[in-house]
């Protein structure tokens, strides 16, 4: 159990024996190897001819969970044997987070600079043209290997005082303890009927591939299984460590651990164990993290980074690139487009849906709003996330329910620990029955 005194937590022993630290070293391979197991089988959500032939396109390019989690839990462990944060006063673990978002800035900035050398026609040789730029990524990728460690350790402590203060412990201490790792993610190949919006699959794949790679494999899927197809990025997966994207937003940053957290919570409970068992249940399981994590993150910026905490807006998925229209509402928007889809494809009309899809992108383009496609496949992804009313979700009542049940709870521990236990969507319907 961690107890705080003037902001500083007295719960590690410097000198703790070598034989707690291998228990400990113990207990986390025991999490990675379970959450593996259920990894394994979420890669292909729902065991079905579709996604089995899909695999015939993307062998080549799929991720390697295995060799992930080895590296991860190899720095892991070593953070847990030293109790790094522990060595650090509040300001300094505070100092050692935001230069590591200041680090990831310029890291990001100077990969993106690189991009532009190699993409420029004028450029007639990358390699001489980069070089200054490339030794100077050299220099930060270093500085980044050591400071990662540390503000990843600074992060997990702080997000497990956080669910101590929540309740949700076992002992005082996170089940599963928080563990994650940030690193280039995979894409997800999510794939879905054409005759109607629903997950049939989603296969991660490596972080590298590029737009032309990712165009040329979603065709590929859907002429070859007439299928609708897309990749897309993804923020977190709750693999254990959770693996966490690269960002210089904390906001984002500390939503997203939690909502990975949450997901690693929920995996020992009976609506984590279901999450692939219907569409239903992994819209309860999304939505629940998603409203999880944006809780918990604000709980961390408001007791850790109070100076940050007023600053930072929730942002939705999809950005503008420029200024939308005072009268556009991407939600709103998004949920007509939506219910409209499910309307003709109810009434088997796919191929005009398709065209409306499409339709409705260039609007969303001409709104400030890039979505590179949009089809069956982004609804059946984007439309588990139901947090917020509207968006691609659609006249779906799962989201809504889950909202309901969240406003009808006292706090966020009752009810995380009343939607965990449920199975069906039938059972969260009951539980907000007048």
């Amino acid at each position: 159990m961690c107890l705080q005194e003037a902001g500083e937590c007295k719960c590690y022993n410097p000198s703790m024996p070598w034989y707690i630290r291998l228990m400990r070293g113990a207990e986390i391979g025991l999490y990675a190897i379970f959450f593996a197991s259920l990894l394994g089988g979420s890669s292909l959500l729902v065991s079905t001819n579709p996604a089995e032939t899909a695999r015939r396109y993307t062998r080549s390019v799929e991720f390697d969970y295995v060799s992930w989690t080895l590296d991860a839990l190899s720095v892991k462990l070593d953070q847990a044997a030293l109790g790094t944060p522990f060595y650090f006063n509040g300001s300094a673990r505070h100092q050692i987070v935001m230069d590591y978002l200041y680090l990831m800035d310029n890291i990001l900035s100077s990969e993106n600079q690189l991009s532009l050398v190699y993409s420029d026609p004028q450029v007639h040789d990358p390699a001489a043209a980069s070089a200054d730029l490339r030794a100077q990524l050299d220099s930060l990728y270093a500085r980044e290997r050591q400071l990662a460690p540390l503000a990843e350790s600074v992060l997990q402590e702080q997000i497990s005082a956080t669910l101590a203060d929540l309740g949700l412990t076992t002992g005082g201490q996170p089940l599963p303890p928080v563990l994650f790792h940030i690193s280039p993610l995979p894409y997800d190949l999510i794939i879905s009927p054409r005759d109607k919006i629903q997950q049939e699959a989603a296969i991660s794949l490596v972080p590298d591939l590029s737009v032309e790679q990712q165009v040329t494999l979603e065709n590929q899927v859907d002429s070859g299984l007439d299928v609708s197809s897309l990749v897309v990025p993804v923020g977190g997966i709750g693999a254990y460590p959770t693996m966490i994207m690269r960002t210089t937003t904390l906001d984002w940053l500390s939503e997203t651990i939690s909502h990975e957290w949450t997901h690693n919570w929920l995996a020992l409970r009976p609506l984590g164990l279901n999450y692939g068992t219907s569409p239903e249940l992994r819209t309860m399981n999304e939505t629940t993290a998603d409203i999880s994590g944006n809780e918990i993150g604000m709980l961390i910026l408001k007791r850790y980074y109070p100076d940050l905490a007023a600053e930072y807006d929730l942002q939705m998925v999809s950005l503008p690139l420029s200024p939308a229209p005072a009268n556009f509402n991407f939600n709103t928007e998004m949920h007509t487009t939506r219910v409209h889809v499910d309307e003709l494809l109810a009434q088997g009309r796919i191929t005009e849906a398709e065209t409306y899809m499409e339709q409705r992108r260039q609007f969303f383009f001409q709104n400030g709003y890039v979505i590179r496609k949009l089809n069956q496949a982004y609804f059946a992804f984007y439309g588990a996330y139901a947090d917020v009313p509207g968006g691609a979700a659609g006249e779906d009542p799962v989201g809504p329910a889950v909202r309901l049940l969240r406003a009808q709870s006292a706090t966020l521990t009752v009810f995380l620990k009343t939607i965990s236990r449920m199975s069906s969507f039938q059972q969260l319907q009951a539980a907000v029955s007048p």
